[in-house]
Formats: C-alpha cells, sequence, structure tokens
C-alpha cells in the first residue's frame, strides 16, 4: 500500500471509535447494574472495561503489524498454533457473532414494542419480532441487496447523535412518568462479595466494549504505525470510555441505580422523563433502525468468513456455492442466518444470549492475545524495521487474558449450563475439523473462481 493511502491518525482514531461503539450501551447498563451489588461495583465495571478495551487493542494491533495476512483470525491461528485449533475457534466466533446479532436484534424489539405499550409484549414477543426482522434482511441479501456503505456511515452518526442526546439530558430538568420502572426492592445476590459481583457485572460490560479487536487488520495500514497506531488506540479508547461513562452517569443520575436494575429498555426512560413520550418513541424508533442496519451488517460480512474457510478447505465445498446471478453466497448465508434464529429460539432473552456470546468470546479473546507469544519469538526479525511495537511487554497482554478468564470463570460460576455448553460446543468443532478434513481428502475441494463481490 502506497504511503498515501495509509490511515492518519485521525482516520485511525474514528476506526477505533466505529469499531467499539455499537448497540449495547442502549441495553447494557440495565443488566450491569442489575449484577452490581453497589454503585462502586458497576462503575468500577465500566472504567476497568474500558482499561482491558485499551490492553487488548494494542496487543491486537501488533499481532497484525507482525502477521498482515488475509483472512484474519483463521490463518493467524494456524500459523500460531494447529489447523483444528484454528477452525474450532472460528467456528465459536462464528456463533459468538450470531448470538450477537441475536441479542443487538432483541435489543431493537425490547425498544419498538415500546410505541405500542397496550399489547403487553413478553419475552417471546420480543423474541419473534426479532426473528422476524433476521428473516426480512435474509430475505434481502439473497436477492442481492446490500447496504451502502453511505448508509452505514449515517448509522455511525444516528448512534453517536443518540448517545449525546443521552449526555445532554443531565442538563434537562427532569420529571417523572408512569413508564419510570418499579424500585427493585430485594438487593441483587446479597451474599455475593464486591468481587464476584464486579465479575458478573463484567459481562455486560465487555459486550459493550467489543470491537476493538478488528485493530488487528489494520496493523499494517497505519502510516508511522509505531507513532499512531498507539496514540490512536488511547485516543479512541478514552473517547469511548469517556463518552459510556457519561451515558452511565446519565442513567444512573435520572432513572437512580436501583431502579436500572428493573428497567431493561432503560434508554427509553432517561428520553422519557426528560423529553416526553413523543421524543421517547422518536428515540426508540430510530434506536430500532440502527439495530435493523446492524442484523444487515452482519448478515452481509459473516456469511463470507464461512466461504474464505471454504477456499481453505476445512468447510465443506457447499459453503463456497454461490447464486449465478447474484453471486450471493446461499448457503452460507443461509447457515448464518439459521443460526441466529436457533439461538433465538434457544435463549429468548438478552441475558442468557449474553453470557453465552461473552463465554464464547473468552476462547477467542485468549487465544487469539495469545498468539502476539509465538509471533513475537517467530517475527524477531521485524523489529525495528517500523512496525508497530507495544510497551509494556507482557504485561498487556497477560492483563487482557486474565481479565477474561476472569470474567469466563464468572459466566461458569453464575450460569454452569451456558459454560458447558460453550465447551462442548468447541469439542465438537475440533471433532468436525478432523471429519472434514478425512472427507476432503477423498474429495479434494477444485479451485473457486472469482472473487467475493
Amino acid at each position: 500500500m502506497q504511503g498515501k493511502q495509509k490511515l492518519n491518525l485521525f482516520s485511525f482514531t474514528m476506526i477505533v471509535v466505529g469499531l467499539v461503539i455499537g448497540m449495547g450501551i442502549f441495553r447494557t447498563a440495565a443488566t450491569s447494574a442489575k449484577d452490581a451489588i453497589e454503585p462502586s461495583v458497576y462503575f468500577t465495571a465500566w472504567l476497568l472495561g474500558g482499561f482491558f478495551a485499551l490492553c487488548g487493542a494494542l496487543t491486537y494491533a501488533e499481532i497484525g503489524s507482525r502477521y498482515p495476512v488475509t483472512g484474519g483470525y483463521y490463518k493467524i491461528f494456524s500459523y500460531a498454533y494447529h489447523p483444528s485449533i484454528a477452525f474450532a475457534i472460528n467456528c465459536i466466533i462464528l456463533i459468538s457473532n450470531a448470538a450477537s446479532l441475536s441479542g443487538v436484534a432483541l435489543i431493537g424489539s425490547g425498544y419498538i414494542t415500546k410505541l405500542f405499550p397496550q399489547f403487553g409484549w413478553t419475552d417471546i414477543d420480543k423474541a419473534l419480532i426479532s426473528c422476524g426482522a433476521i428473516v426480512i434482511f435474509y430475505l434481502i441479501n439473497l436477492r442481492g441487496l446490500r447496504m451502502s456503505s453511505r448508509a452505514q456511515n449515517i448509522l455511525m452518526l444516528i448512534k453517536i447523535s443518540m448517545i449525546v442526546v443521552l449526555i445532554l439530558a443531565l442538563f434537562f430538568p427532569h420529571h417523572e412518568v408512569a413508564q419510570a420502572a418499579a424500585v427493585v426492592t430485594a438487593p441483587a445476590a446479597p451474599s455475593m462479595s464486591w468481587i464476584q459481583s464486579l465479575g458478573i457485572s463484567l459481562i455486560a460490560v465487555s459486550f459493550t466494549y467489543g470491537g476493538y479487536q478488528q485493530t488487528i487488520n489494520f496493523g499494517n495500514e497505519v502510516d508511522k504505525p509505531a507513532k499512531n497506531i498507539p496514540r490512536g488506540i488511547f485516543i479512541g479508547i478514552a473517547i469511548i470510555i469517556g463518552l459510556y461513562l457519561l451515558v452511565n452517569l446519565s442513567y444512573y443520575s435520572i432513572v437512580g441505580f436501583d431502579n436500572m436494575k428493573g428497567e431493561k429498555e432503560i434508554a427509553y426512560v432517561v428520553i422519557n422523563k426528560t423529553f416526553g413520550k413523543n421524543g421517547a418513541d422518536i428515540f426508540s424508533f430510530f434506536l430500532f433502525f440502527g439495530v435493523l442496519a446492524y442484523v444487515n451488517a452482519l448478515l452481509m460480512s459473516n456469511p463470507r468468513v464461512m466461504y474464505a474457510m471454504s477456499g481453505e478447505g476445512v468447510l465443506p465445498r457447499a459453503f463456497s456455492k454461490q447464486n449465478p446471478k447474484n453471486e450471493v453466497l446461499t448457503v452460507s448465508l443461509t447457515v448464518f442466518a439459521a443460526m441466529c434464529i436457533i439461538i433465538l429460539f434457544f435463549a429468548q432473552t438478552f441475558e442468557k444470549i449474553l453470557n453465552f456470546t461473552i463465554f464464547l468470546d473468552c476462547f477467542g479473546m485468549v487465544a487469539s492475545s495469545a498468539t502476539i507469544f509465538v509471533l513475537r519469538k517467530r517475527t524477531k526479525h521485524l523489529d525495528n524495521t517500523g512496525i508497530y511495537k507495544m510497551k509494556l511487554y507482557p504485561l498487556l497482554p497477560l492483563i487482557f487474558m486474565g481479565a477474561y478468564i476472569f470474567v469466563g470463570v464468572s459466566i461458569a460460576i453464575q450460569t454452569p449450563d451456558t459454560a458447558l455448553v460453550g465447551l462442548a460446543v468447541l469439542a465438537a468443532f475440533m471433532v468436525i475439523y478432523f471429519v472434514a478434513k478425512q472427507i476432503n481428502k477423498q474429495n479434494p475441494p477444485h479451485a473457486t473462481e472469482g472473487e467475493i463481490p
């Protein structure tokens, strides 16, 4: 890549911000508060979540600088470990992405049902609405339609605008409304220790701070990487921490810590108490629009991961099958959409999907960040060649890995069934890898023509 095409500090910083800020902040604050035994646990979790994101982003940035390959995690895992581990981890990342899509769809359905409170929506109703949104965008993608980059940029502006509105609510007078959340009279898990509460509260926080791991894809595309990558990550994560803390302060000040525990669509309550029901309804409508765009984006991107894995011979050739008319990856798209719907049917509530997603993420985060230790040894010749090389090594990756081990253990203690399912899924995919390799030996894959659109 030519120097004039490389990302400058501002562009890379905005990429970091865009990768992390998603739809979770409009829902996970309530879940995090429910699991926190006191406000100090709650705000500590959000501060630590930002610090762990910083450690992770710096780690992934160096991994990307040392091993800048197309194919992302799969090839890095294959290089550092064994192809079977690469296959298993990438598959659980795909399932985690499907669970994330389902969880965000549930966030959107929760807010859109606020527009029609007279129907008395249940969790099953919200899951069915989420399922309907997935099916609609699956059918749209089958026809070869996709969101343009301009539309995605508009979505980003909408998300930032909604966050700014939530922060500005701090400076407006507030009035009580009938829709305000009921006070939770029983404290959450009174026998829980401060550390235990912090670990469980961090589950929702980890979901909200996710996305920084994609800096692995930009390590070789940043101008003056040794200087601009750490600066961009520091500035970007600082902006995100600042925005998230201000939004949480708004929730805490306007709704109240106890009330936060009982209100799933917490941002609706803030806007309702500040700008009235009409303002809250408008806010919910735009939020649901943002969720639909997110659903569409994941339905577009994840089938391409399956396509790449099929090209490597670790998934059946059927996953490379394209519609000859519009080049849609029909099998991969159908399988991924089906995974999303199955997870919705299996979990139905955001909290269950959240625990499942983050438990799977713990495997991917720990395993992928640990590749830095292998890469440091195998790519010593790249030192002092202008690539990004983090300071405070190996402390930062060890802190990051320790944080996700802590969160994973917290999930296993809180919901052991979820942990057992996650472990079973990981083991099953490793078995599938060796079975698929044996089948592919008997039926070697043909070369795939053309590129993905």
